[in-house]
């Protein structure tokens, strides 16, 4: 049995034992700074306020690069006793201007704003629509060195200068200045300021620059790629996209923003994670990054490149693949004559579609589908030998796809098979008559990859890339693309990325909003003063955020997720740089090296 006495010095030794760990070794005081076991440190008394404070007012001091400790002491004032102190602080203030009137001086602009000031705080005061605090801000810099303290302390004293706050240092009373900032609830410097309710609401919440991190005994994440860093502070910006509601992001930048340039490091670092990314290039912008990592890059429009619409997905098994190619034949066609065919001639096509599969040999069942693949001279040929006069008008009309100027797409079988873990489709050889049907071909063919049977073993993580993204949304069937996508992306495992320098033509229409509303990652970049509005009340941008993407360097801007964000500036290594760049002095450098 233990004897009395026996637990309260086990006790007192274990918290003795803390204590000698938790503590520092020494603790040396002088008039300006302490040195505290191996560094030093430097209390800031906040001694002078603005006469008006907006919102987050302490982000200065709170996003410092350096180490500081930031302690904000409030002790509410009961109403009595704050009545009282507002009453003697009006009569001293009316006083000081009857003095002066009785004199013949000017009135003092001060003294009326305060006197103002004061007679609206007793109102609301008595009201209830606002309470006083006495409150005290203190600030504890930490450096190595007694200069770098020295350095630091000045820079920290310029931060606060920013806002208009006026610091001090602690002079004789720096072992009390430290004791405050640490987390023991006790004020022994006692530098207080009467503050009112809204004065004080503004300094919440304490806004930071960063992200959140996870909160305590939460995992930490082990996914995300590197966007950059935060130019308000000394952190990284480290986003995992694949951890949100949504894989989905949108990228919004005026020309020269460098809008590209983000994408693809971002690309390229999804790329070391096993990533598998398709990209709509209308601008051969991304064909480097592709020769550069092994990727595989249709040139469409380029001679020799063909691509059969006719063709069957690889692999899928599914007893509707045929069924589902019909369906995409009768959107191809209607895209190609330019509108809807009248009811007769969509019922010769599909007789036409199912006659061709026939007599190519391929039927329902997936065994056949592995066979040639027929052409669309050959859908064309069935529907001219049709005796329905619907038939042969339609066969007229696709003439110019099978045997005239725009032939050179479809005159043959596909010559390059689109797979890998990264995918160009390249449409800047198409001409412009050309160029809706290409980027049909190209996001048929990117669906097809994104909705096909998953194979044994976990599913791949997929990137659907869709550079200047204006330029399809202005195509129906480019906008009911991206829209299924956003919508049906996150159940295939899929992300769709949309770039574009036009945010009108998205947030104009309801397809471009649905995106953006579907896309959990929403990434800023420069913009231009005309679209800033639409901008600013489409992602519920505050002023300040507003002034930043105007005022924002190339590369610059800000990362919303939600109710997160961050301000953030791309960076890359040297041989990032290089496959990413499209400045003609970069790129000659390069050539001549």
């Amino acid at each position: 049995m233990a004897r009395p006495g026996t637990q309260d010095s086990a006790t007192n030794g274990t918290a003795a034992g803390l204590a000698a760990t938790v503590t520092p070794a020494s603790v040396e005081v002088t008039p300006r700074w302490l040195r505290v076991g191996d560094g030093y440190t430097a209390t800031l008394v906040v001694t002078g306020y603005p006469a008006e404070v907006g919102p987050a007012w302490l982000e200065p001091l709170l996003s410092y690069p350096g180490r500081v400790d930031v302690t904000l002491h409030i002790d509410p004032l009961p109403a009595p006793i704050a009545a009282s102190r507002l009453r003697t602080q009006r009569a001293r203030l009316e006083s000081s201007r009857r003095s002066d009137a009785d004199r013949g001086k000017l009135t003092d602009p001060y003294t009326e704003a305060a006197a103002q000031d004061a007679a609206d705080l007793a109102d609301r005061v008595a009201r209830g629509a606002a309470k006083l605090f006495r409150v005290g801000l203190y600030v504890t810099v930490h450096a190595r060195t007694e200069d770098e303290l020295l350095q630091a302390c000045a820079r920290v004293k310029a931060a606060a200068a920013s806002t208009l706050l006026e610091v001090q240092p602690a002079t004789w009373r720096q072992l009390a200045g430290w004791t405050t900032t640490l987390p023991l609830a006790t004020d022994g410097l006692r530098m207080l300021r009467t503050m009112d309710t809204q004065a004080l609401a503004a300094a919440f919440p304490l806004a930071s620059p960063d992200l959140p991190a996870p909160l305590p005994g939460e995992p930490a994440a082990t996914g995300g790629v590197l966007y950059g860093t935060n130019p308000s502070g000394s952190g990284v910006v480290w986003w995992d996209r694949f951890s949100q509601d949504n894989y989905n992001s949108v990228v919004l930048a005026r020309s020269g923003a460098g809008k590209s340039y983000l994408v693809k490091l971002e690309t390229l670092r999804h790329l070391y994670q096993g990533v598998q990314v398709a990209i709509i290039d209308p601008e051969d912008e991304y064909l480097r990054l592709a020769d550069a990592v092994g990727g595989t890059v249709v040139r469409l429009g380029v001679p020799g490149v063909r691509v059969n619409p006719l063709d069957l997905p690889a692999g899928d098994t599914r007893p509707d693949a045929l069924t589902r190619r019909g369906l995409f034949l009768h959107t191809l066609v209607s895209v190609l004559v330019g509108q809807l065919p009248p009811p007769a001639e969509r019922a010769a096509l599909d007789r036409a579609i199912l006659a061709v599969y026939r007599q190519a040999g391929i039927t329902a069942d997936s065994r056949t589908h592995r066979r040639p693949a027929p052409l669309l001279r050959d859908l064309a040929a069935i529907l001219a030998a049709d005796t329905d006069p619907a038939a042969a008008q339609l066969a007229a009309r696709l003439s110019p796809w099978i045997d005239g100027s725009f032939k050179d797409l479809f005159d043959g079988p596909s010559t390059t098979r689109p797979d890998g873990h990264l995918v160009v489709w390249s449409l800047r050889q198409l001409p412009d008559e050309l160029r809706t049907v290409g980027t049909l071909l190209a996001l048929d063919s990117i669906w097809r990859q994104v909705d096909a049977p998953p194979a044994a073993g976990p599913p791949p993580r997929r990137l659907v890339v869709v550079d200047e993204a204006w330029l399809l949304m202005r195509d129906g069937e480019g906008a009911k693309f991206l829209f299924r996508l956003s919508k049906a992306g996150r159940k295939r495992h899929t992300g769709l990325t949309v770039v574009t320098q036009d945010a009108a033509d998205v947030l104009g229409s309801d397809l471009g909003q649905a995106v953006v509303a579907n896309a959990a990652t929403q990434i800023l970049l420069r913009q231009a003063p005309q679209a800033i509005d639409a901008v600013g009340d489409a992602f519920g941008l505050t002023a300040g955020e507003r002034r930043l993407l105007l005022a924002a360097s190339r590369g610059q801007g800000l990362l919303v997720s939600g109710t997160n964000r961050t301000a953030f500036e791309a960076i890359s290594s040297a041989a990032e740089h290089d496959l990413a760049t499209t400045n003609p002095l970069d790129l000659i450098a390069e050539d001549d090296i």
